[in-house]
């Protein structure tokens, strides 16, 4: 892989660690287990994600993200949790992408994946409140159904083509900002102001 290659590949997963960082986990993990990813000497320190362990706990988290996202209440709870694990995962996962040789490079990418992750969850789950306060359950299950769908789509670009799979999460990294300034114009609509008065 090419440094831009690589780049692309660290910035897609940790975009994608903002959504389903398990099942990022979990999938990479069983590609490399299987043999579908080759990891080039400078991903060696991704070997740790085929390890049979970490394979079954990532699966067993990914299987109960996957239902728990689809119940409105347990949603909201389990994004408010993920505020910080997410973010931490994304950036660990793009610190084991990119080269650990050069100190710069291990700070640019853990800020800049952690980053990535971390607006692409805040995005998601300001999307997801704001859906999540419908009172019928099918509007949850039908965009808790197309973020599995994406990121499991984005996943497969990403591992076949990374770059075309960065600019795919660059589109999705503007759109995550665009919902959570949407959502917080709506909540500002929702709620009243607060009035203060000088003490």
């Amino acid at each position: 892989m090419t440094a831009v290659e690589l780049l692309a590949l660290a910035a897609s997963t940790s975009l994608l660690a903002g959504w389903r960082l398990y099942l990022v986990t979990f999938v990479t993990g069983i590609a490399m287990r299987w043999g579908y990813v080759d990891l080039p000497q400078q991903l060696a320190a991704l070997d740790v994600l085929a390890n049979p362990w970490l394979i079954g706990l990532t699966g067993v988290a990914a299987l109960f993200e996957f239902f728990a996202d689809k119940i409105a209440w347990i949603d909201s709870a389990w994004d408010s949790i993920h505020t910080v694990v997410r973010p931490i995962g994304g950036a660990l996962l793009s610190l084991a992408i990119v080269d650990a040789g050069d100190p710069a490079w291990q700070v640019g990418s853990f800020l800049l994946g952690g980053g990535a992750a971390f607006v692409a969850h805040a995005g998601k789950a300001g999307a997801r409140a704001i859906v999540n306060a419908s009172p019928e359950p099918f509007s949850n299950i039908a965009v808790s159904t197309a973020e599995d769908v994406a990121t499991g789509g984005l996943l497969a670009l990403a591992i076949a083509n990374p770059v075309a799979a960065a600019l795919i999460a660059l589109i999705l990294v503007l759109l995550s900002l665009w919902l959570v300034l949407a959502a917080r114009r709506l909540v500002r609509r929702i709620l009243p102001p607060v009035n203060r008065t000088p003490a």
